[in-house]
C-alpha cells in the first residue's frame, strides 16, 4: 500500500505540516510518496530526502526572515529568497530530485503560461524557490526559459499530481479560514483576500484525499510568522493526535 501526502502553501503556517509529519510517523504511517507547494515544498523536500520532523523543525527554526530573504532591486519584487536556496543546498547538497527518498513533486506556477509546473527531476533549490516566490513580495524565479512565481496560485494543495501513484493519499492543508477576522490594515486585507483566493482551489483537492488534515483557525498566525515556528508546529502535531490515530491510515508496504 502506497501512502500519497500533499502538503499546502502558507507561508510560516506550513510549519504546521512539520507536526503533522511528526504525528503520523508516532502513528506508523510511512509515506511514499510526497508533494508541496510553497513552505509545504521546503517541508516536503528536506523529508524526502532523509530528515526527520524534529530536526527539519530545527533547521525552519533557525532561519530567520532577515536571514532567507535579501532586496532584489527589482522592478519584479520587493526580495529574493537566497536564504531558502542556502537552505535546501546545506541540507541537500546533491541540489536534485534523484538524490531523494521519497519520489517528490514540486509546484510552481509559470507567470507566462498562466499555468501549474510540476517539477519531480532536475534543480531542487531552484523549484523549491520558485514554488515559493510570492508575487510582488519576492522577486519572480528564471528557470529553464521560464518565469515561475508561487504554486499556491493554481494549486495550492497539489494533490492531483501524485494521485496515480499511490493507492491512499492524506492531505495537509494549513490555511483553514476562521470566520471571524479583524481587518485592521492594509496589509491585513490582503493577506486575507488572498487565502480566500487560494482557499477555492484548496478545496477541490481536498475532496480527492482519503484523509485531509487540516488545524482550524490558522490565520491567526501571519505569513511571515517563522518567529512563532514551534507554537505552530505544535499546533499541527497536537491537532492530528487529537483527531486521527493509526486506525484512519493503512498499514504501508
Amino acid at each position: 500500500m502506497k501512502i500519497g501526502l500533499a502538503l499546502s502553501g502558507g507561508g510560516a503556517r506550513g510549519i504546521a505540516h512539520i507536526g503533522v509529519l511528526k504525528a503520523l510517523e508516532e502513528m506508523g504511517v510511512s509515506i511514499s510518496v510526497i508533494s508541496g507547494t510553497s513552505a509545504g515544498s521546503i517541508v516536503a523536500s528536506l523529508y524526502a530526502y532523509g530528515l526527520k520532523p524534529d530536526q527539519i523543525l530545527e533547521q525552519v527554526t533557525r532561519l530567520s526572515l532577515r536571514k532567507s530573504v535579501k532586496p532584489a532591486w527589482s522592478m519584479a519584487g520587493l526580495l529574493n529568497l537566497d536564504g531558502l536556496r542556502e537552505l535546501i543546498l546545506k541540507n541537500i547538497p546533491e541540489n536534485n530530485f534523484d538524490a531523494l527518498k521519497i519520489a517528490l513533486t514540486v509546484v510552481a506556477t509559470d507567470i507566462r503560461q498562466g499555468e501549474a509546473t510540476y517539477f519531480s527531476s532536475g534543480d531542487l533549490a531552484s523549484a523549491v524557490v520558485s514554488s515559493c516566490s510570492i508575487p510582488v513580495v519576492f522577486n519572480p524565479v528564471q528557470y529553464n526559459g521560464s518565469v515561475y512565481v508561487d504554486g499556491g496560485l493554481l494549486d495550492n494543495l497539489p494533490v492531483r499530481c501524485i494521485k496515480d501513484k499511490c493507492d491512499f493519499l492524506i492531505g495537509s492543508h494549513c490555511n483553514e479560514i476562521s470566520k471571524e477576522f479583524d481587518p485592521k490594515n492594509f496589509k491585513n486585507i490582503i493577506e486575507r483576500s488572498l487565502l480566500i483566493a487560494i482557499y477555492a482551489n484548496t478545496q477541490q483537492s481536498q475532496a480527492l484525499c482519503h484523509v485531509s488534515i487540516a488545524p482550524p483557525n490558522m490565520d491567526r498566525f501571519a505569513v511571515f510568522d517563522i518567529g512563532k515556528a514551534k507554537e505552530i508546529f505544535e499546533v499541527g502535531y497536537q491537532f492530528t493526535r487529537s483527531n486521527f490515530n493509526s486506525k484512519n491510515f493503512p498499514l504501508s508496504v
